[in-house]
């Protein structure tokens, strides 16, 4: 009698639907037969203007010690972290991309007794990070496609002990304003750890940012993380962060691999974080791609989700459809169907302006088609 290897796992590992990333511009070429240099990639968030010179010589320049080991402790990361946001280098872990840090909040702290809440619509990675612990999902309905902060506080039951929030949301735009986050955190049990993901942080104007770094030493029960992969322009090399009480990166760290980050990745990460002026700029230039994608929405008489991020969410009716002649059209996007629970939406990254009009174009012959 043959043994079906996949029943070694557990149930709720098996029952996980892999998660879906953007398609290649590689793949789909292979697929369709069609030129690569043709093809437009709007389907990760990726930032369009690529790295700034800063971080491209310091990319370089640690090429000569590829052949050894990084520091797997990330000390001048961390301590340039640690500057920047007024903590101690104790607060910091550091990850393969923030969906890395997202894990080990997971792995550290939920399991099968446990529960996380989040809301519907959330970041693909709350829902699966959960199951593969064993945990149970509270899902919280959206409110306007964000999320409802005070029905999420209200979910939280005695095996709680996640709070996923994603500020501004993928795949929606969204976002919660910081007065409304801190009541959350207020509310909440002090042994829910809150975890605040502002991996769109950037994107945001002055005027609508939180200084959250400033509440961890009022809410012990928090942790903040963000990543390079955006604003930063470093999504091939995986850099993200978490900002925690000292006692809780602790552990996230006991149960982090060595060497997480490879050393490319940290020594462009910092000198990417010193290069404001290039932030600067990509925040200018996705302000005016996601003025384009808006206004092209509304010639086509399209509703989306208004935006706080470097993405616009529209709706289209038949989206997997919509997103299926795109494809033949050379442009990639991202549909948000299935576990995202939008069925009839699509997602698009602001590109450069011409991404942007080629986009737009292609949309408008798929939606006459």
């Amino acid at each position: 009698m043959k043994i079906d290897l996949c029943e070694l796992s557990p149930s709720y590992v098996r029952s996980i639907a892999p998660y879906q990333p953007g398609k290649p511009i590689a793949e789909l070429a292979r697929e369709m037969g069609l030129d690569e240099a043709g093809i437009v990639k709007l389907a990760s968030n990726e930032n369009p203007r690529g790295i700034g010179p800063r971080t491209r010589a310091a990319i370089e320049a640690s090429i000569a010690d590829l052949a050894r080991y990084p520091d797997g402790n990330g000390f001048e990361l961390k301590q340039a972290l640690a500057k920047r946001y007024g903590v101690d280098m104790a607060s910091i872990v550091l990850g393969n991309g923030s969906n890395d840090v997202l894990e080990l909040v997971a792995l550290a702290f939920l399991g099968p007794g446990r529960a996380a809440v989040y809301s519907q619509h959330c970041f693909a990675v709350y829902p699966l990070a959960t199951q593969a612990r064993g945990a149970r999902s509270i899902v919280v309905p959206a409110k306007d496609f964000g999320h409802d902060l005070e029905a999420m506080a209200k979910a939280i039951d005695d095996e709680t002990y996640v709070a996923w929030i994603a500020n501004p949301n993928n795949p929606t735009g969204t976002y919660a304003k910081g007065d409304a986050v801190e009541a959350f955190l207020r509310r909440v049990p002090e042994r829910v750890l809150v975890v605040l993901d502002e991996a769109y942080n950037e994107y945001l104007p002055h005027e609508l940012k939180a200084d959250s770094a400033r509440w961890l030493k009022r809410h012990p029960n928090l942790v903040i993380t963000r990543t390079f992969s955006k604003a930063y322009g470093l999504a091939g090399l995986r850099v993200g962060y978490a900002l925690a009480h000292p006692s809780v990166a602790d552990v996230m760290n006991r149960v982090r691999q060595p060497f997480n980050v490879n050393s490319m990745a940290l020594a462009a990460a910092t000198a990417a974080l010193d290069d404001m002026e290039f932030v600067a700029r990509s925040y200018a230039e996705n302000l005016q791609g996601l003025k384009q994608l808006e206004e092209g929405a509304r010639s086509l008489g399209l509703e989306f989700i208004p935006s706080h991020a470097n993405f616009l969410t529209l709706r289209v009716g038949k989206a997997a459809e919509i997103y299926k002649r795109l494809l033949r059209r050379s442009v990639i996007v991202r549909p948000v169907g299935g576990g995202y629970g939008l069925p009839e939406h699509l997602r698009v990254t602001v590109g450069t302006p011409q991404e942007n009009d080629k986009f737009l174009a292609a949309l408008a012959a798929s939606l006459k088609e």
